[in-house]
């Protein structure tokens, strides 16, 4: 039998201490606290297991997935809930509409037509650095609309083609990094931030966002979160840019050779295939569907599901690769299992005791003043986080509750809270799953990268707070 080595004892080690620091968590929440009187103690412990999940999210003892599992188990056996009603958030509607994006995403990848459309963008724009860097992020943008992961596009379509375009001029990491790659990776990465907040899909735990709002009486759809993130995001979009160019300024501008090499990469690809022709109209369809869905009242997941099946029976997407997409059935895992979770935790009434206590604490001030301190330390408290998801789950609900009782408006609120989350991500370099993808390839230091998105933070703070709000105004949502 071999010899267990150094490095696994301390992995051993680590997990142990990590699971007692959620055990620990479990233990002061149920034993320690005093339970409200309007909460069960079946409900109280819910909250515990509740609490220790979205701790084990940040310390990750094991996979996010397999911690999901264990708590929706634990939930059945503890936390007032049957083991139905605690599988209940598998056949949420909500989930398999991320898990048929993450299908068409596959083929979108898979057919080369995301790259193809990154491409496109720098030929047309790609003479300059600042055009370069628009062209990624309006390249992102647009599959942001149907792929809801942004490793997925950020990582394996805009991140290669951006890697090429650096060694392309001569930058690499180390010294030559300053010629154009460092300012590429940033700016880029900062608009993915971005386009993340602009689309229901523009990240994979956006839904959950959602869905807490449901639970206070705001629907929010493809559709709506499309309309309140196209103008802020786009004025975001459009500012990174030149500002990052003073922040970490390149040493090349002009960049003729880029447009050509997409051309010439177009070239190699050849005209669109079959398969390409296929996956386009099912993306304007699904797309063009989720956008009018108030108007024809086709549920967006039905939408979805059927250019699924529209790519299975055309054969462009194969069934073997359905059940190869390994990031989609890890997120049905986890979501469809938080997704119950928190919906269960709402019904306990331990979220409006929460409003009740911080409002009361806060009882001298106005919803304004409190909206605006809020937001900050919201945005902030990213620093603290590793995982966009981990930051909804620990205190979206939790602000939305305290808000809402203060008489906030219910859509400033919502959709604030929800756009900030994934702006925040830009802060640091473990902010979301593209950020040590970016940051790994070494082309920025640690220094550069967090300088970057602090001072990021205050340009789409600005935006989203003056623009957006106005624009959310405009069109009604408050």
């Amino acid at each position: 039998m071999p010899a267990t080595t150094p490095s696994q004892t301390r992995t051993v080690r680590g997990t142990v201490v990590r699971f007692s620091v959620l055990a620990a968590l479990y233990v002061a929440i149920v034993h320690l606290l005093p339970r409200p009187a309007a909460v069960s103690p079946e409900g109280w412990r819910l909250v515990g297991i509740f609490v220790a999940t979205v701790g084990g999210l940040i310390l990750q003892p094991i996979p996010g997935g397999a911690l999901v599992l264990m708590a929706i188990t634990l939930a059945s056996v503890g936390g007032g809930l049957s083991l139905a009603e605690a599988l209940a958030g598998y056949s949420d509607p909500t989930v398999w509409l991320v898990m048929a994006a993450f299908f068409i995403s596959r083929s979108l990848i898979d057919t080369g037509l995301a790259r193809r459309i990154a491409l496109g963008f720098v030929r047309m724009f790609g003479k300059s650095t600042l055009g370069i860097a628009y062209s990624l992020s309006l390249s992102d943008m647009v599959l942001a609309s149907i792929i809801p992961s942004n490793a997925a596009r950020s990582g394996g379509v805009i991140l290669p083609i951006l890697r090429s375009i650096a060694e392309l001029y001569g930058s690499l990491p180390g010294p030559s990094a300053a010629l154009i790659g460092s300012f590429l990776f940033t700016a880029v990465y900062q608009g993915i931030c971005v386009t993340a907040a602009m689309f229901f899909t523009g990240q994979a735990s956006n839904p959950l966002a959602a869905q807490s709002a449901g639970q206070y009486g705001q629907t929010v759809t493809w559709s709506s979160w499309l309309l309140a993130g196209i103008v802020p995001g786009l004025v975001s979009l459009a500012a990174i840019p030149p500002l990052m160019l003073k922040i970490n300024p390149p040493q090349i501008r002009r960049t003729p050779e880029a447009a050509a090499f997409a051309a010439s990469q177009l070239r190699e690809m050849g005209p669109m295939k079959r398969g390409e022709w296929i996956l386009a109209a099912v993306f304007a369809a699904v797309c063009g569907l989720w956008a009018t869905s108030g108007v024809h009242k086709i549920d967006i997941t039905v939408t979805a599901l059927f250019g699924s099946a529209v790519l299975l029976v055309t054969g462009v997407l194969k069934w073997e690769e359905v059940k190869s997409e390994r990031a989609a059935w890890d997120i049905f895992i986890w979501y469809g299992g938080l997704l119950r979770l928190g919906k269960a935790l709402n019904d306990t009434g331990a979220t409006t005791e929460f409003a009740k206590a911080v409002g009361g604490a806060f009882a001298n001030f106005g919803w304004v003043a409190l909206f605006a301190a809020a937001l900050a330390i919201y945005y902030y408290a990213h620093y603290g986080f590793a995982s966009i998801t981990a930051h909804i789950l620990a205190m979206y609900p939790a602000f939305l509750a305290v808000l809402l009782a203060k008489g906030a408006p219910a859509g400033l609120v919502v959709y604030s809270f929800a756009c900030f989350t994934n702006l925040a991500a830009g802060l640091t370099n473990y902010g979301t799953t593209p950020s040590p993808m970016f940051y790994a390839h070494e082309y920025v230091s640690f220094r550069c990268w967090w300088k970057a998105g602090f001072l990021i933070s205050f340009v789409n703070l600005a935006i989203w707070s003056t623009a957006g709000f106005a624009w959310w105004k405009l069109i009604g949502l408050w």
